[in-house]
Parts: structure tokens; C-alpha cells; sequence
């Protein structure tokens, strides 16, 4: 392989690890926030359990999430120094506000709400909670904004060097790929959080309903049950929700990706010829890893394209053979002669993306959605009225399936990526072709890199980010398996003789771990 495809390689490897933390850190910091609302609500000790069980859950990918991410900007200037040469001028103010505003609201409330346990009033602690959380949503949003720039770029002038100038950062941070993509990544994260509550909170009930009940503390056992149960409650509810807003906000931006990337949702659906009406492929074979569209067949739901792509069930849908024919017209047929294109100078284009790329991870992505919708619904059921599931079968693979919505978000992220090449930034179509701003991705990488440099930092990462993951695993299983009692224990004892602790206990009424909460204030931290 050439430097651009080790490149490309390393950037989708790292990026989709680094995707697989940001939306149940997103997701599940909503949820423990309004577990923590709960609690200063009503004050009862089964949602202080809850947020401090979820909460270390929260923590634990939250820095693994940030050490992760911070790798995306270092290959920016390693390995794709073109590319950021590029969009840079767009891209400076977007990373600059989601560091300077978004990443430092987190972080900043993020550690009052680590250390403010019995220091700080419980309405201002729950407000730093709720500041974190938003400061991660602002954070995600800037970075969409970015990516959809890339998708679908407004607000700029082409300058004389042909570089893109930002001219109006607004209409950069109100794109409506950016307002469809976020929605969608929203709720995608919140389903991604609803199957983890789902998935360990069956476990857990399943584990105490067959576990010796012996124990004196009946009280205790009692409030235990019911942070499980209403962790796979919430979690399921949440999941079925997510799941239908997944499909509203997936049919705005498939929508709108019709009419900015034709070619990548043809090729999508493995669509050769323009069709009217346009079927929707169920299930294709052939050479679809070829890129040889007319050897592809397809088992297919008549008219179902034209719906999804224009709103009714009769207009044409233009196929991948067609629009390679008009991308060659407009955007060339062969790659400049520049030295900046390599050895792809003078190359033919094939500007359609590889079907079996596209085609898969576009059906991956709704199906692991499908499945964590049924296994939100299995939960709900299994546990309506006080019931607690003992199924090995139904109880583990819900257990399993909290992998499906983190493999629908990785899929959808690489059908959007993979989908828009060979552009690293995409054209819009919206705009005259003579003003157009595009930049294709043979020429985004750094000139000066040689093959073994990436190679070198490719397996580095590799193993880096192997250990790592072992690393976030071993903790949460140990987490898991500790059960409630890991994340129940107050940090800093109250004022003596205010006769209260904040979950309502009596002062008398010592709890496990408080001899220790009083000198180690990292104890709900680590």
C-alpha cells in the first residue's frame, strides 16, 4: 500500500475506536444526570445508587474517550498537513470554540461534580453535573459542524490560491447536514446508553434472583433490586424512543444526502441504472466488492428509494452509472497532473465509493439498530409488573446485545466517510460549478511522510489502543460484577450533628466504605 491508503487506514481505524466512547459518554452522561435530578427530586437512596453506579460507568470511558480523541488532532498535522492546509481556515474557529468553550465547560464541571459529593449544596453539584453534560453535547456539536462541512461546505469564498475562506461562520454552524447529522448522533448516543443500562441491569437481576437471599439487610436488598429494575426500565424506555427518533432524523438526512451526494446513497443501495419508481435492495450479491454495479442483483421492495430519497413513491432515482458519467463531466475524468496528486496524477477517477463498503455498512447500521429496539422491547415486557427474567438465553443476549447500537453508530459512521470518497471534501451541488469548493483526498495527505513513518505509528497505535481497551474492560467489568454496592458510599461524611447524610440516612447508621470515604476523596472518582 502507498502512504495515502496506510493513511486513510490509520485515520478510519483510530477514528472509529475513538467513535465507539463518544456516544455512550454523551448518552450515558444524560441519563446519569437525570438519575442525579431523580435523586435531589425525591431523595430516595435507589437513584443516589444509580448515579453513583452509572456514574463511575460514565467516568471510566469519559477518559478514556478524551485520551482517545486527542489523537485526532495530532494526524491532522502528521499525516493529512494538505488537508489541514485546506480547511483550515474553516476549521480554526470550529476546533477553537469546541476546545476553548466546550471542552473546558466539561472538563471544569465535571470535576465539581467529582469532588463536590457533601461539599458543595446538592442543587449546585447537580448543576455542575448538567454543565458537563451540556459542554459534551456543545463539544459533539462542533465537531459534526466540521465533519458536515467536509459533507456539504457553505459559507465560504474560493480564494485566489483556491483555498475556501470563511465568510460567514453562522450559515458554517446552522448547515442543515450538520442540524441532521447532530439529531441523529444525539439519539443514536442516548440508544447506545439505553442498552448498556438494559443489558447489565437484566444481568444483575438475573444474577440476585438466583443468588442466596440469606442476607439480614432486607432493606438494603430491596433498594439494590430496584436500581436494577429501574435501570432496565429507563434504559429500555430510552432505547424504543431512541429508536423511533433514529428512524424520523435518519429520514431527514438521508433525505438531504440524496440531494447533496447522490452517488453515495445509489451506491448505497447498489442502484445501477436510474429507476422510476426506485426499489429499495433488501439483500444483493454479485460483485458488489468489485465495483462491478451491472453484476449485481438484488432482492428488492418496489418503489420504497423514491419514498426514501424524494418523499413519494414515483420519482426517478438516478443510478451509479449515470452519475459517474456526470461526476467525470463536471469534476474530470482523470486526476490533474500535479505532483501534489502523487502517483495518482493523470489516473482515471472512479468516483464510485466501494458498493460493499457502502451498501453493508448502510444495512449494518439499521440492523443493530433493530436489534437493540428488540431487545429494549424484550426487557420491558420481561420485567412489566415486578417479573425478573431468568432466561440464560434471553438475559445474555440482551447482555450480548449492548454491542449492536455501538456497531450501528461505528457502521453509519464508515458509510459517511467511506461514502464521500474520493473527495475528502465534498462538493455542493447547490453551488455554480465555477465556485465550487472540493478537494479530492489523493491530494490531502502530507507530502514530506514516507510509507514506513505511517506504518510505524499505524501499529503503534495499534497496540496503544489494544491495551487501552483492555484496559476500559477490565474496569467495567469489575464494575459490573462488583455490583451496586461498588458506587453506594458517600465520599465525605456530613457535619457532625446534622443528624442527616445526603441520602436521607441517619448519621447512626453507618454504611460499608464510610471508614474509608472519610480520608480518600478519589473513592467514587476511581
Amino acid at each position: 500500500m502507498d502512504v495515502l491508503d496506510i493513511a486513510r487506514w490509520q485515520f478510519g481505524i483510530t477514528t472509529v475506536y475513538h467513535f465507539l466512547m463518544v456516544p455512550l459518554t454523551i448518552g450515558l452522561g444524560i441519563l446519569v444526570a437525570v438519575m442525579h435530578t431523580q435523586w435531589v427530586r425525591t431523595g430516595r437512596p435507589e437513584w443516589l445508587r444509580m448515579t453513583r453506579f452509572w456514574g463511575r460507568v460514565y467516568l471510566v470511558n469519559f477518559v478514556l474517550g478524551v485520551a482517545t480523541g486527542l489523537v485526532q488532532e495530532f494526524q491532522f498535522g502528521l499525516a493529512w498537513s494538505e488537508y489541514s492546509r485546506f480547511v483550515g481556515d474553516v476549521f480554526g474557529s470550529l476546533l477553537a470554540m469546541e476546545a476553548l468553550l466546550a471542552f473546558f465547560l466539561e472538563s471544569t464541571f465535571l470535576g465539581l461534580w467529582i469532588f463536590g459529593w457533601g461539599r458543595i449544596p446538592k442543587k449546585l453539584h447537580l448543576a455542575s453535573l448538567w454543565a458537563a453534560v451540556i459542554g459534551s453535547i456543545v463539544s459533539a456539536y462542533f465537531i459534526i459542524a466540521a465533519n458536515s462541512w467536509m459533507q456539504h461546505p457553505v459559507g465560504v469564498t474560493v480564494g485566489d490560491d483556491g483555498r475556501p475562506r470563511q465568510v460567514d461562520f453562522l450559515a458554517v454552524l446552522t448547515n442543515n447536514t450538520a442540524l441532521a447529522a447532530f439529531s441523529h448522533a444525539i439519539v443514536a448516543a442516548l440508544m447506545v446508553a439505553g442498552a448498556l443500562l438494559v443489558g447489565i441491569g437484566l444481568y444483575q437481576l438475573r444474577r440476585r434472583k438466583l443468588a442466596d437471599r440469606s442476607a439480614t439487610d432486607v432493606a438494603r436488598q430491596r433498594t439494590d433490586d430496584l436500581v436494577w429494575r429501574r435501570s432496565v426500565r429507563l434504559g429500555g424506555f430510552v432505547s424504543l424512543a431512541a429508536f423511533v427518533l433514529i428512524a424520523v432524523t435518519g429520514d431527514w438526512q438521508g433525505k438531504l444526502m440524496y440531494q447533496q451526494q447522490p452517488l453515495k446513497m445509489s451506491s448505497a443501495e447498489a442502484l445501477c441504472e436510474t429507476e422510476a419508481p426506485a426499489p429499495f435492495s433488501v439483500f444483493a450479491w454479485g460483485k458488489l466488492g468489485s465495483n462491478e454495479c451491472d453484476d449485481v442483483h438484488s432482492y428488492t421492495v418496489p418503489g420504497l428509494l423514491s419514498f426514501l430519497a424524494h418523499g413519494d413513491f414515483s420519482t426517478a432515482v438516478p443510478g451509479v452509472n449515470e452519475l459517474q458519467e456526470e461526476y467525470s463531466e463536471v469534476y474530470g475524468a482523470t486526476y490533474p497532473d500535479d505532483p501534489s496528486f502523487g502517483d495518482r496524477a493523470g489516473r482515471p477517477i472512479d468516483y464510485t465509493p466501494v458498493l460493499a463498503v457502502t451498501y453493508w455498512s448502510f444495512r449494518l447500521m439499521i440492523g443493530m439498530g433493530a436489534v437493540s429496539a428488540g431487545v429494549a422491547a424484550y426487557a420491558l415486557w420481561s420485567t412489566r409488573r415486578g417479573r425478573v427474567p431468568t432466561s440464560r438465553i434471553g438475559v445474555y443476549g440482551s447482555l450480548l446485545a449492548v454491542g449492536a447500537p455501538f456497531a450501528a453508530n461505528a457502521t453509519g459512521w464508515i458509510f459517511t466517510e467511506m461514502g464521500r470518497q474520493p473527495f475528502v471534501v465534498h462538493p455542493n451541488p447547490d453551488v455554480p460549478v465555477g465556485e465550487q469548493v472540493y478537494f479530492f483526498t489523493a491530494q490531502a495527505v502530507s507530502p514530506g511522510v514516507t510509507a514506513a513513518e505511517v506504518w510505524t505509528s499505524l501499529i503503534s497505535l495499534g497496540l496503544l489502543y489494544g491495551a487501552l481497551a483492555v484496559v476500559e474492560l477490565f474496569l467495567l467489568v469489575r464494575l459490573v460484577r462488583g455490583g451496586v454496592t461498588t458506587g453506594d458510599t458517600t465520599p465525605t461524611p456530613p457535619a457532625v450533628g446534622s443528624g442527616r447524610r445526603d441520602d436521607g440516612s441517619d448519621d447512626a447508621d453507618p454504611r460499608p466504605g464510610d471508614d474509608r470515604a472519610d480520608d480518600d476523596v478519589l473513592s467514587f472518582a476511581y
